[in-house]
């Protein structure tokens, strides 16, 4: 076979995987211009270029004889929101993962979260028995037909030791307010959006729809999630699959809460707050006033803005898979937004994000900063501020 066949043909593989607006892409170089790499130095940011990445899958080429330069992006939708001509340029990119992943090629720094997401239903490495030991001491209702909301808590806040801290302030909250909620327990599967946007389509297929027949047999009409990452892929990619349910986040159920007068918030903390809106929470869909809404009413609460905020927001890094690889100091977009913290004199860093306090807080530390600027999860800020039991 020709090689100019050759080309058309994996072209038009990528296209059939889910890269149907590759050939939209005309060039322009905008996406490259704003996407994060551009912002640090290093190895990856002189060799990552959206742009080419596009152009190459447009001709048909891999092209990536580097695997890292590949898996560089962390999907924060800054070049998608931005193209001139719609196209949909996270896609594209995880289908050029999946022709990579599905031929048994993943980097060697994910095998290990693949297989984790294999074999216990979580990318964490935790068994599958110690899923619900974040509840310990809680009393966490168990989910059933007659609650209003199924609370799904992610992976990274089941088993991470600092994660953990966000679910509990969640279902805290949740119960001080006399929310009708619920968790289901270990029978519960990773929710499978960092496994799709690493390009595991097969794995993300079998999470989806172990979730979406546990989820459907308990009665499940609502769900509340505690990672914006959770939000989108049950609310986009799980229709398809066959689970169709009202999804909201935490931010957005507490925020009507406090607005209907069912969440008092009386504690005040006196201190300068800003806000870092989560690339999952904010540019893939679209909410930006909730978290700040539930921060400023905080009593003695100063807001503050970030310089690059709402849709301009830097990313963090942590998606996209990105918050398992090892990034150098130096070359870390959180370090960049730690210095946009403290260059607008706040004290308190909070987001709405469990991958976003890793990647802050680890930055946070590596540049010395953990004396001036806190990173605190705005539920834990929120359980602080009303009269829950510890």
């Amino acid at each position: 076979m020709e090689p100019k066949n050759v080309l058309l043909e994996m072209r038009d593989y990528l296209t059939e995987l889910g890269a149907e607006t590759l050939n939209w892409c005309m060039q322009c170089g905008l996406c490259t211009n704003l996407c994060p790499w551009r912002l640090v130095s290093g190895e990856t940011s002189e060799q990552f270029n959206i742009r080419h990445m596009q152009r190459l899958g447009q001709m048909g080429i891999e092209g990536f004889e580097d695997e890292k330069i590949l898996f560089a992006c962390s999907t924060c939708g800054m070049c998608q929101t931005n193209c001139p001509r719609g196209v949909k340029i996270v896609d594209n990119v995880r289908t050029m993962r999946t022709s990579i992943v599905g031929a048994g090629m993943p980097p060697a720094y994910l095998r290990p979260v693949l297989g984790s997401a294999f074999a216990n239903g979580n990318p964490w490495s935790g068994p599958r028995e110690k899923r619900m030991d974040w509840t310990s001491g809680l009393d966490v209702p168990a989910f059933d037909a007659g609650k209003e909301y199924f609370l799904f808590v992610c992976c990274h806040s089941c088993y991470d030791p600092r994660g953990t801290r966000i679910a509990r302030s969640v279902a805290k909250l949740l119960k001080h307010a006399g929310v009708s909620f619920g968790v289901i327990g270990t029978e519960e599967s990773c929710c499978g959006e960092s496994m799709r946007k690493i390009g595991d389509e097969e794995l993300f297929a079998k999470l989806a729809q172990n979730n979406i027949e546990l989820f459907n047999s308990r009665g499940v009409r609502k769900i509340v999630t505690t990672s914006p990452h959770c939000l989108w892929t049950f609310k986009n990619e799980y229709p398809e699959l066959g689970g169709e349910w009202e999804v909201v986040h935490y931010t957005e159920l507490l925020q009507q809460l406090y607005a209907d007068g069912k969440l008092s918030l009386t504690a005040g903390m006196g201190k300068k707050v800003a806000f870092h809106d989560p690339c999952y929470l904010g540019r893939h869909s679209g909410i930006y006033d909730a978290p700040r809404q539930l921060a400023a009413a905080i009593p003695g609460v100063e807001m503050t803005e970030l310089e690059r905020c709402r849709d301009s927001s830097l990313c963090c890094a942590g998606g996209g898979g990105r918050i398992w690889a090892e990034v150098p100091v130096g070359e870390r977009f959180g370090e960049l937004r730690i210095k946009d913290a403290v260059r607008a004199g706040a004290e308190v860093l909070t987001t709405s994000c469990p991958y976003c306090v890793n990647m802050m807080t680890d930055a946070c530390n590596s540049l010395g900063n953990q004396d001036v600027l806190q990173i605190i999860e705005l539920s834990e800020l929120l359980v602080k501020a009303v009269p829950c039991d510890d």
